[in-house]
């Protein structure tokens, strides 16, 4: 899936097969998003990190442990741009828990300690009673060659996206009217369109002559 039409190429998919492990998955990950915010040049990243993708998961089938997990999320971190981490996926519970106080410690650039603190939940976590959970043990059936060509089809589907997106900025055409309006006149019991609101907002770094000169100051 890659989208369509104008959004061709916009969208980025990644198809990985059962037992794909940390190393393996990590460095797919880094290097594609590394890719990924290159192309697009976002002013904000949202994560979702759902953790149906650990070991052990009950719907899942990849080898992942939390700490495999959750590097990709100190990666992205590293970007340094504005970044919005929410849940998703996971059906094991108890290992979602882990995961996601593992990864709110890396986003609060907390170390926290393997050993679970006793609290009245504790027992969804016996015996080991761990935040870190092991790899799997499932088939990886990713093989190197596999991997590869999946990597190289999302960096060459990237290239064909010329620039980063942006606001195309327009002139506007002479026969687009914009009706004026006199702010003395207006009903102020009138809730008024986005429009007119627009207009009455003056920049504080527009420079106007006369009355309306941000640099006008009386001299008494």
């Amino acid at each position: 899936e890659i989208g369509e039409r104008e959004g061709k190429f916009y969208a980025i998919n990644v198809p990985l097969k059962d037992g794909i492990d940390d190393t393996s998955f990590t460095r797919l990950f880094k290097t594609i998003i590394s890719k990924v915010v290159e192309t697009y040049a976002p002013g904000a990243i949202v994560l979702q990190c759902g953790a149906d993708s650990l070991a052990g998961d009950r719907l899942g089938c990849f080898n992942l442990s939390i700490d495999g997990h959750a590097e990709c999320v100190r990666f992205v971190k590293k970007f340094n741009l504005p970044l919005l981490v929410t849940g998703g996926g996971g059906y094991t519970k108890e290992n979602v828990a882990r995961c996601w106080t593992v990864e709110t410690g890396i986003l609060l650039d907390t170390e926290l300690p393997n050993e679970i603190p006793e609290n009245e939940y504790i027992k969804y976590f016996a015996p080991e009673c761990s935040l870190r959970i092991p790899n799997g043990h499932i088939e990886n059936l990713n093989s190197k060659s596999y991997l590869s060509t999946i990597k190289m089809q999302v960096l060459e589907n990237l290239r064909s996206i010329q620039h980063a997106p942006s606001v195309q900025m327009q002139e506007v055409p002479p026969d687009f009217y914009i009706p004026e309006f006199d702010e003395d006149e207006q009903n102020p019991d009138e809730r008024m369109d986005q429009h007119t609101q627009d207009k009455q907002i003056q920049r504080d770094d527009e420079f106007y002559e006369g009355d309306n000169d941000n640099d006008h100051m009386d001299v008494g």
